[in-house]
């Protein structure tokens, strides 16, 4: 705890080095822009824009794990399937998220829908990987054990498949959330007219350098929050038989 605030304390003493070596208007201090912050907040911008963000996320985030469980579970258990969709599962790893997020505005107009789904679809292949690996590493003995015991299918989902698939879904949603946020601000810069990217384009656009970071730094505030209450805690919990680090 003592570390963390010691290097929480360091990072503002850096942050205010560096904005007395560049000057106020390139690099506002911590004073400027917790002065911007909570000016955004007694507005109630902030507020606002922040609640429409994290709604966006959450559904970006349900869709992409949702499908994405689905096929790399299909993926990893079955060697036909794996290299049926491998090729396609390439295509979409290495296309850049810009160009998804502009043919689905393209496609489907500037609206919620189509950036939701953008936002998905850019996530889907991490977490195909990600759960296929888990998949593959499934424990064969214990499938033939409930082979043997005659176990039902949603038995064997219950209490074999899920499991041991649960760590590899944390390590999924842990850089899923990390990576979706971060979409869904460009899909908000470039074709939303609310939510904390596209307060960060009409900042960026009056060159008010103290509102960007305002907005930066209450969202990365918002989405630690998020890991420390919900997401390591599940972590901690499905990996509680793992030996702990000194």
């Amino acid at each position: 705890m003592l570390l963390r605030i010691a290097s929480l304390l360091l990072f503002l003493a850096t942050w205010s080095l560096v904005s007395t070596m560049a000057g106020e208007r390139l690099a506002p201090s911590p004073q400027a822009v917790a002065a911007a912050l909570a000016q955004e907040m007694a507005s109630g911008a902030l507020l606002t824009n922040m609640s429409v963000t994290l709604l966006r996320v959450a559904a970006s985030f349900g869709i992409a794990m949702a499908f994405g469980l689905a096929i790399g579970v299909a993926m990893g258990r079955s060697l036909r399937v794996d290299r049926l969709f491998d090729p396609w599962l390439l295509i979409l790893l290495n296309v850049p998220a810009l160009v998804v997020i502009v043919l689905a505005f393209i496609w489907g107009g500037l609206t919620e829908t189509a950036g939701i789904l953008a936002v998905a679809i850019n996530k889907l292949p991490n977490t195909v990987v990600t759960i296929r690996e888990g998949a593959r590493a499934l424990d064969r003995g214990l499938q033939d054990m409930a082979e043997v015991f005659q176990l039902s299918r949603f038995a064997r989902l219950r209490h074999i498949l899920l499991p041991q698939l649960t760590p590899y879904v944390a390590a999924g949603s842990r850089s899923g959330l990390s990576l979706i946020w971060k979409i869904v601000l460009v899909v908000e810069l470039l074709g939303r007219p609310n939510g904390v990217g596209f307060e960060i384009g009409s900042a960026f656009q009056l060159f008010d350098v103290p509102r960007i970071l305002a907005y930066s730094l209450a969202f990365v505030i918002v989405m630690l929050a998020i890991e420390m209450a919900m997401i390591q805690p599940f972590e901690r919990r499905v990996a509680r038989w793992r030996p702990r680090r000194a």
